[in-house]
């Protein structure tokens, strides 16, 4: 006890006595003082004492389905900052292949007591996917906020960038340099953020008076890998435009084009999706539609906190004006 009693007092910066009386229930201590005691407790592994075991912690799981996209280390650096300022600590929760999964997540973060949790992408944004773990949160009423996928019969406010609109900027974009057979590298066929898009790029092109054939789709994991092995695909179809669902499925085109001795953007012009970091760093730099991460994030910090407070009317989905950003990745197609 005397050793929990140090670590509790020196993690919060306060008198072991002061922890002392937040542990027995005793008067004389700040509210602010008094949760910043038990989400020491919490993140320090120990128990909190069976009077306050109803409470729920000051802690919030952030639930990311990797950190090699920069998008999910961008929105996590974000989010966190806004949850600190409401007096709310993260924890980070990041799935990695053959690792602990979601629904595995789910549980711990309960065991926690957590007040919240967030999902930044996850098995939410995919149709096919189990969802008990998210019917369990709903069950239990903890506040949940999900970000570019609503769940279907959940009841979860949802920030998502418009998908709609950043493809048809980018196909618009390709368009009006000229191209005219422009290819699409999506995530898997059930991922609902790629069927929006694919919906949206189909109705773009119609508008153009022309058909986007499945043979101009093509279907990846997300990950340089796959999208180089997707657009080495349209390019043997004969694309010279290509709009990609993320920044790293773009780089993974370029350098497909690269490997068939095609030069980016004099043969293909290439779009990426995010504007995460380091994209203005590539050569050549990467045309992509950039999500406003900031806004974003302090939005699903403001949903979540409406809702841990009791005060929040369900929204449904907010949708964010994505915004293209033109680089050196795209130029007019080769004459001829």
């Amino acid at each position: 006890m005397t050793r929990r009693l140090a670590q509790v007092a020196k993690k919060v910066g306060v008198s072991e006595a002061t922890v002392s009386r937040v542990l027995n229930g005793k008067p004389g201590v700040s509210e602010a003082t008094r949760q910043s005691v038990l989400t020491a407790l919490d993140v320090l592994g120990y128990e909190r004492p069976t009077q306050l075991r109803g409470e729920r912690a000051r802690l919030v799981g952030l639930v990311l389905p990797e950190l090699q996209n920069p998008i999910f280390p961008a929105f996590a650096e974000v989010i966190g900052g806004a949850l600190a300022q409401q007096g709310l600590t993260p924890v980070l929760c990041t799935q990695t292949k053959g690792g602990v999964s979601e629904a595995d997540y789910v549980e711990l973060l309960l065991q926690q007591q957590v007040s919240g949790v967030v999902f930044a992408g996850g098995l939410f944004a995919q149709a096919a996917a189990p969802h008990d773990h998210y019917h369990q949160l709903a069950e239990r009423n903890i506040p949940v906020v999900l970000i570019n996928a609503a769940i279907e019969g959940l009841n979860f406010p949802c920030v998502s960038c418009d998908d709609a609109v950043a493809v048809e900027q980018a196909w618009r974009h390709l368009a009006s340099l000229g191209h005219e057979r422009i290819g699409l590298v999506l995530g898997p066929g059930d991922h609902i953020p790629s069927r929006r898009k694919l919906e949206a790029a189909r109705g773009v092109a119609a508008a153009a008076g022309r058909e986007l054939t499945d043979e101009f789709v093509e279907r990846s994991i997300f990950s340089l890998e796959g999208g180089q092995a997707s657009a080495a695909r349209l390019l043997e179809r004969g694309v010279t435009g290509i709009v990609c669902a993320s920044d790293p499925l773009a780089l993974g085109a370029i350098r497909a084009a690269r490997r068939r001795g095609l030069s980016v953007p004099e043969d293909v012009s290439v779009v990426g999706f995010d504007d995460s970091a380091f994209m203005n760093c590539t050569e050549p730099p990467l045309s992509t539609v950039r999500q406003p991460i900031e806004a974003m994030g302090r939005a699903v910090v403001e949903l979540l906190c409406a809702q841990i407070q009791g005060t929040q009317t369900h929204p449904g989905e907010l949708l964010f004006e994505p915004e293209l950003v033109v680089r050196g990745s795209t130029a007019q197609p080769p004459v001829g």
